[in-house]
């Protein structure tokens, strides 16, 4: 199988005009065989097919990743969601190329 991208979701990075995080299902990332990743793409300027960084998590590590975010959160994050936040680009749609 060729390497595919198929995207989850994507939404605004806050406190940016036009960047964006985008969140995807990649097969086969480092060649053939080799395990699918979520990949985690942050462009500054909303081009999800190109961002300037990206991270792969193995599947494997997503529980890990989440709680660690939680933890992030809650030791070092704000205790709100800003009303004035842009909605997600997807606006709730998630899955599909």
């Amino acid at each position: 199988m060729a390497k595919t991208r198929s995207e989850i979701k994507i939404f605004n990075l806050y406190g940016t005009k036009e960047g964006i995080v985008s969140v995807a299902h990649v097969t086969e990332p480092y060649g053939q065989k080799s395990e699918p990743v979520v990949s985690i793409g942050i462009s500054l300027n909303g081009n999800a097919n190109e961002p300037e960084w990206k991270v792969h998590i193995p599947y494997e590590n997503i529980d890990d990743l989440i709680e660690a975010l939680k933890l992030a959160k809650s030791e070092f994050g704000k205790d709100y969601i800003n009303e004035q936040s842009k909605p997600d680009i997807d606006d709730g749609v998630v899955g599909g190329e």
